[in-house]
């Protein structure tokens, strides 16, 4: 959600709209004369290190493998989706608010379980009884060509 001047992500993560940088730049692709003449696609860098984010969120921001995270830790993201300026700038926070989102959850440790012995036993069983089929399907021993 975007307020007058900053980019409130969670309840407790906001980030002012001065630490967001954005430039106008022209689409690719077809449009024909419109797409050569205005600048609708909008290009969002927001660099990490100097941010207001917690560390936390900064660390694993860093950690991420993305293409849109350049090696100076600069987050860029482009958005030309719309025909209109304003929608692709909310399309672009938006993509830089779900990343963050993403960042700033913690992933749940997995704990490694083990099978129980029924299951186990019926695996089994179930190997054994494919194994008799397949050994039937061999030749008959006392018949001759």
């Amino acid at each position: 959600m975007v307020t007058q001047n900053s980019l409130i992500i969670t309840e407790r993560i906001s980030i002012p709209l001065s630490e967001i940088n954005f430039s106008a730049i022209r689409a690719s692709g077809p449009g024909g004369q419109s797409v050569n003449k205005t600048s609708t696609a909008v290009e969002l860098r927001f660099a990490i290190a100097p941010s207001s984010l917690p560390e936390r969120v900064k660390s694993r921001l860093f950690a991420i493998s993305d293409r849109r995270l350049n090696a100076a830790g600069v987050i860029v993201i482009k958005s030309t989706q719309h025909k209109s300026q304003k929608r692709n700038k909310d399309e672009a926070l938006s993509r830089l608010s779900k990343m963050i989102i993403k960042a700033s959850s913690v992933q749940k440790v997995r704990r490694p379980t083990k099978p129980t012995r029924a299951s186990v036993k019926r695996r089994l069983d179930g190997k054994a009884r494919r194994s008799a089929v397949k050994a039937e399907r061999g030749r008959v021993k006392g018949f001759e060509d």
